[in-house]
């Protein structure tokens, strides 16, 4: 196995190979849509509209080459993402903005912990830290300066909190109009109540206060059935056989396949 630019036994790679993390794509699709300048970006300069979950496939795709990719595939993963990005610019925003940048790249690190914390197992405070830690390097092959980083996940999280609460993360309606395509996809023609189980577990994963902007359905019956999967899909996951359970299996790179870009 060639050498990439994170160990396989880090928790960088320990957390994000569980299968169960795309069950957050929702919630990450959400939280970077929230910002206004992320959804006007994604609205305007790609395809989202008719192909919603092609956005989230690329992010994945993105995601996997540089953390378990060998070193070449990682960094050619990388600068094709900043090229795109280079052309993805509208009256208001570009994606070059190391502001974006940065908040992209929270929505997927809040989210990997969200996720992994409530469907496999709550980590040790150390672990959570040094997920945080080495997450930045990716987040430095795209765009975001070290610099720019919370120094501590303490103060990553109140960062995040601080975005949200602080009017620079606010729901508004193209957000909201593309939140529909988030939570009942238009895939195969299947009917959109196949999706309900999805769209309550991003509902269920998301901050409070954005799923209240977005309007997504939640009271007590939905929170009863969310309670019950943190319960019953841990004990799941538990007992599902590596190779069903992770990708890539441990040792195993990810090849350089199509293209990575999660924009345009």
């Amino acid at each position: 196995m060639r050498p990439g630019l994170y160990a396989d036994d880090s928790i960088t790679r320990r957390v994000n190979r569980e299968n169960v993390l795309m069950l957050g794509g929702g919630r990450a699709l959400l939280m970077q849509l929230a910002h206004p300048k992320v959804a006007a970006g994604v609205d305007e300069h790609s395809d989202f509209r008719q192909r919603p979950m092609h956005r989230l496939r690329r992010t994945i795709r993105l995601t996997m080459a540089i953390i378990f990719g060998d070193r070449e595939t990682a960094l050619a993963a990388a600068r094709s993402v900043n090229r795109v990005h280079q052309h993805v610019r509208g009256e208001s925003y570009s994606a070059l903005d190391t502001d974006l940048l940065l908040w992209v790249h929270a929505t997927l690190v809040d989210t990997a912990l969200a996720t992994y914390e409530t469907f496999v197992h709550p980590l040790p405070p150390d672990e959570r830290e040094a997920f945080f830690q080495e997450m930045k390097l990716l987040g430095e092959l795209l765009g975001v300066a070290r610099e720019r980083f919370p120094a501590t996940l303490a103060e990553f999280e109140a960062y995040v909190a601080s975005m949200i609460g602080g009017g620079s993360v606010a729901v508004g309606p193209t957000a909201r109009d593309l939140a529909k395509l988030v939570v009942r996809p238009r895939l195969l023609r299947l009917p959109g109540p196949v999706f309900v189980p999805w769209e309550l577990i991003t509902a269920g994963l998301l901050p409070p206060s954005l799923r209240r902007e977005y309007g997504l359905t939640w009271g007590k019956r939905q929170a009863q059935v969310f309670r019950l999967l943190t319960i019953a899909v841990p004990r799941l996951v538990a007992v599902t056989p590596p190779i069903l359970r992770v990708w890539p299996l441990p040792g195993r790179n990810v090849s350089l396949a199509g293209d990575f870009s999660i924009s345009a």
